[in-house]
């Protein structure tokens, strides 16, 4: 099993930067991808983004040392929501997203 813990989050300014971070423990050898997700005050989970393990270089460190970045740019109010991260379950066969972090919290103030 996968352990995700979000952090990053809080009370920023619209147009501002944001950078939020998520450390898997655990089994992190079967990391293959980690997805980003979000949701609104009132509306349902939406995807993000999300980076995979495919042999490049580009998220090589990110996947070795089992951290992970989202960088969130010129954010708006709309860009409000608890932010998660996930990564892989225990049955995979019904879906690779299985194990979530608790969030963390982003609002935009305008």
């Amino acid at each position: 099993q996968v352990q995700l813990v979000e952090s990053g989050g809080g009370l920023v300014q619209a147009g501002d930067s944001l950078r939020l971070s998520c450390a898997a423990s655990g089994r992190t050898f079967s990391i293959y991808a980690i997805g980003w997700f979000r949701q609104a005050p009132g509306k349902e989970r939406a995807y993000v983004a999300s980076i995979s393990w495919s042999g490049s270089s580009t998220h090589y460190a990110e996947f070795v040392k089992g951290r992970f970045t989202l960088q969130l740019s010129s954010v708006t109010p709309e860009d409000t929501a608890v932010y998660y991260c996930a990564g892989p379950g225990p049955d995979l066969a019904t879906t690779y997203f299985g194990s979530w972090g608790q969030g963390t919290q982003v609002t935009v103030s305008s």
